[in-house]
């Protein structure tokens, strides 16, 4: 008698007043925005944290990669969710996805540019000229060419790869008419570029 008590008391919680249940209930937005002084230092934490297990700026890069991967998994399903957006099937349709939509959910605006590599077409770019990880993050010396934008690479890989464009994703930072930007460097696998032409 206990168990099946319990077992209703389950259903009825799992039941809103007015007779949805919890899974067909819209995803609550709660709070939409972090405190900066907050997300500075978590992930200042986050870079000393695996400072200290690396020696190299690769590694360090590839640890920050690695975990920005999960965020972006993440991030990527709570947006569908949340704006019950369509599955994007196209290239530039998810690229536009991630710049505008994700991105803003992420960091409270969208990236500066989307662009089609000229030189090879599997190749696209994602610019952002002041990245939100690398503004208050100094470098030391014996790191000097550390980019702390790895770790949103590393989302956009977790993004593509979750919405089936495997892709290889890397940060990069590039000089633009005398002032460095970070372009997040997206490389697709073959199997995307040949069902892309599929699509037509």
């Amino acid at each position: 008698v206990g168990a099946t008590g319990k077992c209703s008391d389950l259903r009825m919680a799992s039941t809103s007043q007015k007779g949805k249940a919890i899974v067909d209930r819209p995803v609550p937005r709660g709070k939409t925005e972090v405190s900066l002084s907050a997300f500075c230092f978590l992930f200042s934490e986050m870079v000393q944290y695996y400072q200290t297990r690396v020696n190299t700026t690769q590694e360090l890069e590839k640890k920050l990669a690695g975990a920005g991967y999960g965020v972006g998994a993440r991030m990527l399903e709570l947006v569908c969710f949340r704006e019950k957006a369509k599955r994007e099937t196209r290239i530039v349709g998810m690229l536009s996805h991630i710049k505008d939509n994700i991105w803003k959910a992420m960091f409270g605006k969208a990236a500066d540019a989307l662009e089609r590599s000229t030189a090879n077409e599997d190749e696209y770019m994602i610019h952002e000229k002041e990245p939100l990880v690398n503004t208050y993050v100094s470098v030391p010396k014996d790191f000097g060419h550390l980019n702390c934008a790895s770790f949103v690479a590393g989302a956009v890989h977790g993004m593509l790869d979750s919405a089936d464009f495997p892709a290889r994703v890397t940060a990069h930072t590039v000089q633009f008419a005398n002032e460095a930007r970070t372009t997040i460097l997206i490389k697709f696998s073959q199997e995307v570029m040949e069902r892309e032409k599929r699509l037509g």
